[in-house]
């Protein structure tokens, strides 16, 4: 199962490119990822042979577009193995995924005193909407915490449960700061006893490994296109008992089915849920994407970087000073964020890009999380398929010459 990566890095023009005359190490991939070949084309042919709005014209470029977007649509729900294509919802980014859930059953459905659960790893999209969503309704927001080793203490999720009050629990398929990945089936399970509905963001999980929403245990679940070889847009899933209860979060055109001068009536599943013209090529493109990672396999990519993310953190280990953010390998994905206390993140960034090493610096849109660790920040390396050991030994190289540069 052992990715064949010369070959996979041929397909992604970018990687012809050199940064400071170096060769281009890309280790940002759970921010955003590089696009191969196949998707570029996909959306060059929309643009220049094939573009027109969908779902209503009735010439031949309307229809080839329409049939296009569509079948990008059963594409996504095939990866994720949805049980109806109309629980596929396109939407601009995993963020507007989980706000549309927010608006659209958080205000039918969360009231004065009832809570609301997430955990002190999530991603600010999985932290702001229900924080707003909480202060309209007068709600509480609770938090399931992490442990020193970056793992989710579930002996507090009992407490957040039992007495009945808790109606929605939002966790990440995948930390992306940590790489954690929590028992997601486990809490959804625990969730549903309790009755309340489970949220997931998948945005760092659908990229990397088989996801299926049939068994995950999720009533919903958002990810972005961007982080799996496509495009911006995102995609919404949800059941369809739910969507089907659910209002509509924007109002416009193509969401209807009839219009009158006072009232109007719904379009159905997914349609209701997508207003106006949407990102057509992008669409196409997400589907593109999508052929292009089943094609590889998803079970060999994630057997990839497990591999990759086991020898990055043998090797980080050399690195003086250097402390990693998280658990062992066997409990994360394919990021490792770390600390050097004689550097802040943004200067290790700035070093490293001297080598043509990309890294990420901040604090993820994870703020909170950094304060349970008591750092500002953490410089974080991701890899994809694309990636191999010698981008680690790059990175590790890199990072000595950060220490000899400024540490003590």
């Amino acid at each position: 199962m052992s990715l064949d990566v010369p070959a996979i890095r041929a397909q992604f023009p970018i990687f012809e490119r050199k940064i400071n005359g170096k060769r281009l190490v890309y280790l940002d991939s759970a921010a955003s990822s590089q696009k191969p070949q196949p998707v570029i084309d996909a959306m060059v042919q929309v643009w220049t042979h094939g573009y027109a709005n969908i779902h209503r014209g009735l010439y031949t470029l309307a229809e080839e577009a329409t049939a296009a977007y569509e079948d990008a649509r059963a594409k996504v729900a095939r990866f994720i193995n949805a049980a109806d294509v109309g629980e596929v919802i396109n939407v601009r980014n995993a963020t507007e995924g989980i706000n549309l859930i927010a608006y659209s059953w958080g205000e039918a459905n969360i009231h004065p005193g009832d809570r609301i659960v997430i955990t002190e790893m999530e991603h600010h999209a999985n932290i702001v909407p229900w924080q707003a969503l909480a202060r309209r309704k007068g709600a509480e927001l609770a938090y399931i915490p992490v442990t020193d080793d970056g793992l989710l203490d579930l002996d507090v999720v009992p407490s957040l449960l039992d007495d009945g009050r808790t109606k929605l629990v939002a966790c990440s398929v995948m930390s992306n700061v940590l790489g954690t990945l929590p028992p997601v089936t486990h809490v959804a399970e625990m969730a549903h006893a309790a009755g309340a509905i489970v949220v997931m963001d998948a945005a760092q999980s659908v990229p990397h490994r088989s996801i299926d929403v049939q068994t995950l245990g999720a009533d919903f679940m958002a990810f972005s296109g961007h982080k799996m070889c496509g495009p911006g847009v995102g995609i919404l899933w949800g059941r369809r008992d739910l969507l089907e209860q659910m209002s509509p979060f924007l109002y416009g055109g193509d969401m209807i089915l009839t219009v009158k001068q006072q009232e109007s009536k719904w379009n159905e599943l997914p349609y209701k849920f997508e207003a106006g013209t949407p990102a057509i090529a992008e669409v196409i493109g997400l589907g593109a994407a999508v052929d292009f990672l089943s094609g590889i396999g998803m079970a060999a990519i994630h057997e990839h970087e497990q591999q990759i993310v086991a020898y990055a953190m043998n090797r980080l280990s050399e690195v003086p000073e250097l402390e990693v953010i998280g658990p062992g390998p066997t409990e994360r994905g394919a990021v490792v964020s770390f600390w050097l206390p004689a550097a802040h993140p943004h200067d290790v960034a700035a070093i490293l890009d001297e080598e043509g090493i990309c890294v990420r610096a901040g604090h993820h849109c994870a703020q909170p999380l950094h304060d349970r660790f008591c750092i500002p920040a953490s410089a974080r390396a991701s890899f994809y398929l694309y990636n191999d050991n010698h981008d680690v030994d790059v990175l590790v190289e890199g990072l000595h010459k950060v220490v000899r540069l400024l540490g003590r």
